[in-house]
């Protein structure tokens, strides 16, 4: 039964990393189509967003921790 974990293990390492070949292949296929300048564009757009996300997801949490009455100073 000690065999189970490190098959299963095995296999799914092995699944997810295939999948990650092909789907880096497949963006990068279409990044060739699109083009480099469309690709950096569409970068700089999911970079802002992640960036104004991260900093909204600190914010609410700074709110919520204060309003808790959290000792937030070091």
């Amino acid at each position: 039964m000690d065999w189970v974990p490190i098959a299963f293990g095995t296999f799914k390492v092995t699944a997810l990393l295939i999948a990650m070949f092909f789907a880096i292949k497949w963006h990068y296929d279409q990044g060739e189509k699109q083009g480099r300048q469309a690709v950096l564009r569409a970068t700089a757009k999911v970079t802002v967003a992640f960036v104004v996300a991260l900093v909204g997801v600190g914010f609410v949490a700074y709110y919520i921790s204060t309003k808790l009455g959290l000792n937030l100073s070091y």
